[in-house]
Order: C-alpha cells, then sequence, then structure tokens
C-alpha cells in the first residue's frame, strides 16, 4: 500500500511539474521524456549487492544517492526482476578489493557472466582508471559508472558513464526574478576558475567580479541575481552551476578541450543554457563569444530555460519529481537495454 501511494503522489507531482514545463526545447527528446519517466517509476527495478564491506563515500553526492536509493521503490529483493544491478564498494576501497568483489559476484549469482558486467553499474567520485586485471577491465569498459563532475581526464566512458549533477550550496530558495538589473556582465565565484592568465585580465575589467573569498548564502544569491553570465572553468569548483542557473545567470564554461562528461547529457541541451568558450584569447576573446552568442532576446531565453533545467539540479533528502536522483535514475534507465548471454556450464 506504502509503494502504491508513493507512486500515486509521485504522479500527481509529475503532473505538476509538466504542465508548469512550456519550454520543451530544453529536452532532447521531449515527446519521449516525459512518458519514459512515467514508465520509469512504474518498471524500473534494481537490485543491490551487499557491499563486502561497510560503506563510507568521499562525496555527499555520492552518499546521498545511496541512501535515496536504498528507500527508493527501484530497489527489489528478487535479482531476477531487476534490470540493473547496483555494485556498491567504499571510495577509499583498493582496486585490489574491487577486483575481488567482482570475482566473488561472478562466482556466487549469475548475472555478471550473462552480460561481463554490462547491465551493472558502480559509483565513484573519482572515477576508475584502467588495470589490467580482468574483474577490473570488465568494470570499467561494461558497467556504467556515476562519477562526480567533472571527471579526471581519461577516466570517463562518453555514452556509458553518467555524472551526477553538482551538490548545491544554497538551500532551496527563490529563484530568478522576472524584472534583474545586471550589475555585472561576469561572475566568477570563489575557487569558480583557477589561477592562469585569463583569471588576472578578468581581475583587471570592471564588468567582471571575480570573488576572492566564498561568500555567505545571502550575498552569493545577489551577486549571481545581479550578474549576466557566471563563469566556471573545467577542472575548477563547478558545484554552483545549478545555482547560477536557479538565478538567471547563463553559466560559461571555460575549457580548452571538448566536455563530455557534463551531468545530464542525455537529457538536456545543455548549448540552448550555457556558453562554451576557450581560454587562450584571453578576457577579449570571452568577451566576443559572449556579445556574439547572447543578444539580449537570446539571453532571455538562455536564463528562462536556465531556471526550468535547475530543478534537476536540485538534490533532496526526499527525492522529487524530476529533482537529481530521479534524473540520475533516469539516465541509468535508458542504458537498461544490454545483450544477456546465455549461461554456460564449464566442466
Amino acid at each position: 500500500m506504502s509503494t502504491f501511494i508513493y507512486f500515486l503522489c509521485l504522479s500527481l507531482l509529475t503532473s505538476v511539474s509538466k504542465s508548469m514545463i512550456d519550454s520543451t526545447s530544453l529536452y532532447l527528446s521531449p515527446t519521449i521524456l516525459f512518458p519514459d519517466y512515467q514508465n520509469m517509476l512504474i518498471s524500473f527495478k534494481i537490485y543491490i549487492y551487499t557491499p563486502p564491506n561497510a560503506l563510507s563515500f568521499s562525496s555527499p553526492t555520492e552518499s546521498n544517492f545511496f541512501t535515496c536509493l536504498q528507500n527508493s521503490p527501484f530497489v527489489t529483493q528478487n535479482p531476477e526482476a531487476a534490470q540493473l544491478y547496483f555494485v556498491p564498494f567504499s571510495s577509499n576501497l583498493s582496486t585490489r578489493s574491487v577486483a575481488r568483489f567482482i570475482r566473488d559476484l561472478r562466482m556466487e549469482f549469475p548475472y555478471w557472466n550473462r552480460t561481463l558486467g554490462a547491465d551493472h553499474f558502480y559509483v565513484s567520485c573519482a572515477g576508475l582508471g584502467y588495470e589490467s586485471d580482468r574483474n577490473l577491465v570488465e568494470l570499467k569498459k561494461n558497467s556504467v559508472q556515476i562519477s562526480c563532475f567533472p571527471v579526471t581526464e581519461g577516466r570517463f566512458v562518453p555514452h556509458k558513464d553518467i555524472t551526477f549533477p553538482p551538490l548545491a550550496n544554497i538551500t532551496r530558495a527563490s529563484h530568478a526574478q522576472g524584472n534583474r538589473t545586471a550589475k555585472y556582465l561576469g561572475f566568477v565565484r570563489y575557487n569558480g576558475v583557477k589561477e592562469s592568465k585569463l583569471v588576472n585580465e578578468l581581475r583587471k575589467d570592471s564588468d567582471f567580479l571575480i570573488e576572492s573569498e566564498p561568500s555567505n548564502g545571502k550575498t552569493l544569491v545577489g551577486r549571481l541575481g545581479s550578474s549576466v553570465f557566471c563563469l566556471f572553468e573545467y577542472g575548477a569548483d563547478v558545484s554552483g552551476i545549478g545555482e547560477a542557473l536557479r538565478f538567471g545567470c547563463v553559466p560559461v564554461m571555460v575549457m580548452d578541450r571538448p566536455m563530455q562528461d557534463l551531468p545530464l547529457m542525455d537529457v538536456i541541451g545543455w548549448q540552448k543554457i550555457a556558453i562554451f568558450v576557450g581560454s587562450r584569447g584571453g578576457v577579449k576573446e570571452v568577451k566576443r563569444v559572449l556579445d556574439r552568442t547572447c543578444k539580449d532576446d537570446e539571453c532571455a531565453g538562455r536564463r528562462r530555460l536556465g531556471v526550468v533545467a535547475s530543478q534537476h539540479f536540485v538534490w533532496n533528502h526526499m527525492p522529487q519529481p524530476y529533482d537529481s536522483f530521479h534524473m540520475v535514475m533516469y539516465q541509468l534507465w535508458l542504458r537498461r537495454h544490454t545483450i544477456r548471454y546465455a549461461r554456460r556450464e564449464f566442466v
């Protein structure tokens, strides 16, 4: 009965959320997303293996996800009914111990061998590197890895792996104001970019506000609301992306290589809510790109879509429709189709 009530409430809330979303152009496949999401709520089942030891995670996002998953109706105690299998292990577990854990799963259960781990997933904030052990090779190559954004280069497999939406520092509050006056062209929060020639140029430019120390919640909200753009450098602290979107500050991702590990890449069109620019051209190039790609009307559209997208960057202790937890689950749901080999008996 409690599961039925959960799904009933979730469906009602989902209908409300859907009616509020009039900007379907934000999504890559809006006609598929909403009915498929509803199907996921009803049909998706995950089996969680017993971890080899007490779990400890290196980030609050990992811990929050695991807690939400454990308490969700997605979990089944019947492994035969599951579409995916979760391989839980601590962040500080050695690669040798992880390999031993996979070996034990291979010997105790039939599910790993029938897909070579392709219908399994695991959480690793830093991401796993490549190892020579067969068990680790299959885990890295075949299983879905969920990591923290951004992932170290070489530890993320595009189209297979997933990244968590960053955990926001501001508790859920008001959204972007309808009539906002921009005081700054660009805002860079503390640790949002790494020390570089570009940062030195930004500090000297009065159009940009660069934080020299962390600001409190109220000050940060004011700065987000009074800036047209919020700059984030790939590899620095990007945890404020969801907050920037919520308060109408268009994210500008500064990077010098392709970004293939953005959160929710299977769901939203990032080019519609953010701007991507290289760092080598200095502040003049940054300004040129911002001026060329974000005129007044277009910027208003980006801000509007960004506010819609921000609901997917909220982590709740009790998961809500379309929040970060459910969108991670939806990306897992999209990866549930795998080839399952017939079980072989070896003599």
